[in-house]
């Protein structure tokens, strides 16, 4: 017996409707004239990557520091309007944010 017979005992006056596709919606950046500032340091004996210097909205920066998490497959937080990000990326997050429009200036070694 598959799941959709025990739904069908469970519920059996219920008529499946057609299926709607999930639409993802593209949020749009707000893209600055300014450059962000990339740069590494060592926490706790950690490296971390720090971008700081967005000026568009908490949201937009947010969404941005998921997109960077997710491409790199790494773990990072956003706070206190700096996206913080575990290890020394700076490179491809260069890269990344060039792709998208923004400016970038590397700061530290």
């Amino acid at each position: 017996m598959d799941l959709q017979d025990q739904l069908k005992n469970l519920f059996p006056n219920h008529e499946p409707g057609p299926e709607e596709p999930i639409q993802e919606i593209e949020h749009e950046l707000y893209v600055q004239k300014e450059p962000m500032i990339c740069k590494f340091e060592k926490r706790k004996g950690k490296p971390t990557t720090i971008i700081e210097g967005y000026e568009g909205s908490d949201e937009d920066f947010k969404i941005l520091a998921k997109e960077i998490k997710t491409k790199l497959s790494v773990g990072g937080t956003f706070k206190d309007g700096a996206i913080i990000i575990q290890g020394n990326y700076r490179d491809k997050i260069m890269e990344i944010l060039k792709e998208k429009g923004f400016k970038t200036k590397r700061v530290g070694g």
